[in-house]
């Protein structure tokens, strides 16, 4: 098959295992399915070692996939992921653990000037001088055998990941940006990251209802059904629809007569057993006192005059990415501007290195210690005090390493496609 490995035994996948973990670090990618499961569903993983690129197939019959989990423990071997965080989801519910440590090739490409949630693709190009074919990004992974154009595909993803994540790793060390990543990398290994508790189910449907009794009885409605597609392994609007848990919690039924005239319940439903659990969970909100009632998290006010403000930070913020070569939307949301602007202490941009790059300079805006003003068409920092003189000078912007030169009639890297 192209000269590509696939492994579908036990033995040889521990042998590689145990050559994996001698290694400084190995590149990790999958390929999985989620249309019509809760849970994806694994279907390929790939491996880059230093040596070798693999393919391990999960779904072939009788493979043991612990050596490799425990591979995926080892804090001996660093695991190098792009757009890590699906992939950590998944391993998470295999095994319970997190990978570490681990590093998102992303997530250091946004802070190395490559600009927002740039794709592999382009970094392959960029970093490996490879083309990278995505036309088979949405194909049946789960279906056996698999061509091989696919495991060409699939073991891309991989194999050119390793002299990106050099060449990045490289970047770091020289911009002294690696900690950056680490304080990154700290939330991407969180278990918290990826934990969906069935009882805070509702706080993901958007309501405009905020009395507490019809909270109540939608926080235990989605709570159900978040068990129940978990158990059943199926989506949750295979279940039941969200529009359906906000009429029920609207309505409060208490009985099958009166479920079933609820909208977007049917006569079926409300008889059979799930109606009768969802009649159950009804019930079980109304039991409650009134002090056990949620309540919907304070939404966010503007402070009055706050807009020009914001205005500033906004421009304020541009002008430090670009001069710095750092994603925007991985130094702030505009939820963090207006929080910041509004005063919150809690703002992630007093903390660690987004308070290095702009919450300082932010913080003299805000002051009154610099001013911002037009020379030359440029925006330009002005300081107000020796002290604010100190923040003003221009952010680095990393310098990209060079690619490789062409050879003969090579064409260039297409750097226009979407990601």
């Amino acid at each position: 098959m192209n000269g590509i490995t696939v492994i579908t035994k036990s033995a040889p996948l521990l042998d590689y295992c145990l050559s994996w973990q001698q290694a400084v670090y190995v590149t990790v990618d999958t390929e999985f399915m989620r249309e019509h499961t809760y849970w994806p569903k694994l279907c390929l993983i790939q491996v880059g070692g230093p040596d070798e690129s693999v393919v391990i197939d999960p779904l072939a019959e009788g493979i043991d996939l612990t050596p490799f989990f425990d591979l995926l423990s080892d804090r001996n071997v660093l695991k190098v992921f792009h757009a890590a965080r699906q992939d950590v989801e998944l391993f998470h519910h295999l095994t319970g653990h997190v990978p570490e440590p681990l590093f998102d090739t992303q997530l250091a490409a946004m802070v190395c000037g490559f600009g927002e949630s740039v794709g592999y693709e382009k970094l392959a190009a960029r970093l490996a001088d490879a083309q990278i074919d995505k036309t088979l990004r949405f194909t049946d992974w789960a279906r056996r055998p698999l061509t091989d154009r696919q495991l060409l595909y699939a073991v891309a993803d991989v194999s050119h990941l390793r002299p990106i994540y050099d060449k990045l790793s490289a970047q770091l060390e020289n911009n002294g940006r690696r900690s950056w990543i680490d304080e990154e990398m700290k939330i991407l290994t969180s278990p918290a990251t990826y934990e969906n508790a069935p009882e805070d189910a509702w706080k993901r449907i958007k309501v405009r209802n905020g009395k507490p009794r019809f909270l109540a009885i939608l926080r235990e409605v989605a709570s159900w059904r978040e068990m129940e597609a978990q158990r059943r392994d199926v989506p949750r609007n295979r279940i039941i629809r969200e529009e359906a848990l906000t009429e029920i919690a609207a309505h409060a039924p208490a009985s099958v007569e009166e479920l079933a005239r609820v909208r977007a319940i049917s006569q079926k439903l409300a008889e059979g057993d799930m109606g009768r659990a969802i009649l159950k969970a009804v019930e079980y909100a109304l039991s409650l006192g009134k002090e056990s009632y949620p309540s919907q998290p304070k939404q966010f006010e503007k402070p009055l005059g706050m807009a020009p403000l914001m205005d500033l930070l906004k421009v304020l913020l541009k002008m430090r990415c670009e001069q710095s070569g750092v994603a925007q939307k991985l130094v702030a949301t505009v939820g963090d501007l207006e929080r910041f602007a509004a005063g919150d202490e809690t703002s992630p941009l007093l903390s660690g290195w987004r308070r290095e790059l702009f919450g300082e300079l932010a913080l003299a805006l805000k002051g009154g210690r610099v001013a911002l003003t037009v020379s030359n068409g440029q925006i330009q920092v002005i300081p107000q005090d020796a002290e604010a003189a100190t923040l003003t000078a221009p952010a680095k912007r990393p310098r990209r390493p060079r690619r490789r030169p062409r050879r003969g009639n090579q064409r260039p890297p297409d750097e226009t496609r979407a990601d």
